[in-house]
């Protein structure tokens, strides 16, 4: 008979999981507005690509085996640090305050990634070798979650849009953005992987060497005195104090050299390898359809700023003449005659639908180049105080082709629309400056010009991957994205480029960018840009391409890839919890 029941008596887990303290907060901190001034720099207009998987792992570093509220406040830190500057252009004409408001609510985000780097940190403890997996899978379900959320999401400044240049993007043929993003943070869990054993190695041979020892033939030093075990949770985590190192037991025994240095090289070695490995994804350099001219016009606004559309007809005067100017190129022999010529949006913020005025001045230009142009404008209705942001076929002859009409599908809120008007006033007294809300479409925007199937998508509907996605299913041959950058600056028309770049490799397309002020410019499928025009000019540039109706491994595989990436770091999470509960007490 027993003295006691011992049957459900709790059992406390001795073996930990988590070795060693965090990284000091005096360190921590530091790191974490270098990650994201690091991921700051890797995006246009500045583009040094290599930098956005070293900000992922200085945010992973400071954010490892951290408590939650802690990891949460490394990772606004870097949110902020990353995001205030990028999205500096909202503030241009706006005020501060929307500028701030959206800034601090995208850095939210990235503070969930840092309480979920630091949740995870038993994993990577318990097996190092998923640090890298773990992080890459962490990014991607961040960027799912903002890129839907609120009202819709806000897809800028994802990791895959800093690639524009690396070989990483052509990756985005097989996965699209989040196959590119979680490319990005495996690399940078990669680096992270590599610089911790780099810096636990040191410690381990530096004792060996300042008492004389043969590091190559002497027995290790106690692993007690040299590392702090903790459970998930407890323990001086967040202690600003020596730091006891992340020391997962002892060194090797002596002769062993080799074995010490592999988890520091073979990461590195990986890491350099996965990106080089981006170029042998085979992406095409041109279409491999049917060859069509086609013709930007970047008719300029009078000037820059919220106001330019109180020169709605000097705006749409720009465009018609910058057309008709073309067509006497044409005809004096020194420029071929253009199958297709788009205007961007908000070419016409008259309707010319219902102007009799504005439609004329299209009519006047088409029938002048002799070719159907699209053009961006702002649509009335269809009820009462709405209006829709359009992009309509208009053929010479004939004028407009009310069958090929494409309305915006995400307006932008707050920009286009404004939820919550009430609340929204007492933020900016700017909100009143539209007076009527856009209303979505409901149809893809595929566009057929009569040469060629156009897959049309207006300006921050880029960063969204279903909206262009569902212009390559229903047909399209050439992405064109109808864009106006009046309202803000050159760095936000370059981070827009980059995500053309990366669509018309997701998608083996040729591609397009028409802004009102600039920059235009023609892409080809491997992400290449030609005839890119300047910031707030006047220009014309006309280009040959060739179609193509393929479809890539990306376009197949629509939003799978996400929804595979974004549960298994879902899976990681609830691993976590796991093991936390379970190393703290088990039944008996």
């Amino acid at each position: 008979m027993l003295d006691r029941d011992d049957t459900h008596a709790p059992t406390v887990i001795n073996a930990p999981v988590v070795a060693g303290r965090p990284l000091p907060l005096r360190v921590a901190v530091p790191l974490a507005i270098a990650a994201g001034l690091a991921l700051l720099v890797a995006f246009p207009p500045y583009g040094v690509w290599p930098l956005a998987p070293v900000g992922v792992a200085l945010l992973a570093a400071a954010a490892h085996r951290r408590r939650l509220r802690a990891g949460a406040g490394l990772g606004f830190l870097t949110g902020v640090a990353l995001f205030a500057p990028l999205l500096a252009w909202t503030n241009l004409h706006t005020g501060y305050l929307p500028w701030v408001l959206l800034s601090l609510l995208q850095a939210g985000y990235l503070a969930l990634l840092g309480a979920a780097t630091a949740w995870v940190s038993p994993l990577v403890d318990r097996a190092r070798w998923a640090w890298p997996a773990l992080t890459g899978l962490l990014w991607v379900g961040q960027e799912a979650l903002r890129d839907r959320t609120p009202f819709g999401g806000f897809p800028w400044g994802r990791l895959a849009f800093s690639q524009d240049t690396s070989p990483l993007l052509r990756l985005a043929a097989l996965g699209g953005a989040p196959l590119v993003t979680f490319a990005v943070a495996l690399v940078g869990g990669l680096l992270v992987t590599a610089v911790w054993h780099l810096w636990a190695t040191t410690r381990r041979t530096a004792p060996m060497h300042r008492s004389g020892t043969d590091v190559t033939g002497a027995a290790p030093a106690d692993p007690a005195a040299d590392a702090v075990a903790t459970t998930a949770g407890d323990g001086p985590q967040d202690a600003d104090g020596p730091l006891d190192g992340p020391l997962d037991g002892p060194a090797p025994a002596g002769g062993a050299p080799a074995r010490r240095w592999t988890p520091v090289v073979v990461p590195a070695v990986v890491a350099v390898a996965l990106t080089a490995g981006g170029l042998l994804v085979p992406v095409a350099t041109a279409g491999s359809g049917d060859t069509v001219t086609v013709a930007i016009v970047q008719g300029n606004v009078p000037r820059l700023g919220l106001d330019f559309n109180a020169q709605r007809q000097a705006v749409l005067n720009n465009h018609v003449d910058a057309t008709i100017e073309l067509a006497g190129r044409v005809a004096a022999g020194q420029q071929r005659r253009p199958d297709l010529v788009v205007w961007p949006e908000n070419s016409s913020d008259i309707d010319p639908l219902r102007n009799p005025t504005a439609g004329a001045r299209i009519s006047q230009a088409a029938d002048t180049i002799g070719a159907p142009i699209l053009v961006g404008a702002v649509l009335l209705g269809p009820d009462a105080g709405q209006v829709r942001n359009a992009g309509i076929l208009w053929h010479p002859g004939t004028g407009a082709d009310l069958d090929q009409l494409y309305t915006k599908r995400h307006p932008v809120p707050f920009a286009e629309y404004v939820p919550l008007r009430d609340v929204a006033r007492l933020v900016s007294k700017k909100v009143d400056l539209i007076r009527n809300d856009f209303v979505p479409g409901s149809t893809p925007g595929v566009v057929r010009a009569g040469t060629a199937v156009l897959g049309d998508v207006i300006c921050f509907e880029v960063a969204y991957d279903e909206v262009v996605r569902d212009t390559v299913t229903g047909g399209a041959q050439l992405l064109v994205v109808q864009t106006n950058n009046a309202t803000f600056d050159v760095a936000e028309a370059r981070q827009q480029m980059a995500m053309v770049r990366l669509r018309a490799v997701e998608h083996g397309r040729p591609a397009l960018m028409a802004s009102t002020v600039g920059v235009s410019g023609f892409v080809a499928p491997d992400g290449r840009v030609s005839d890119a025009t300047g910031f707030n000019t006047r220009e014309v540039v006309v280009r040959q391409l060739r179609l193509d109706d393929g479809r890539t491994l990306a376009t197949r595989l629509g939003w799978w890839p996400e929804v595979a990436l974004a549960a298994l770091a879902a899976a990681a999470l609830v691993g976590a919890a796991v093991l936390r509960r379970r190393q703290r007490v088990r039944p008996g």
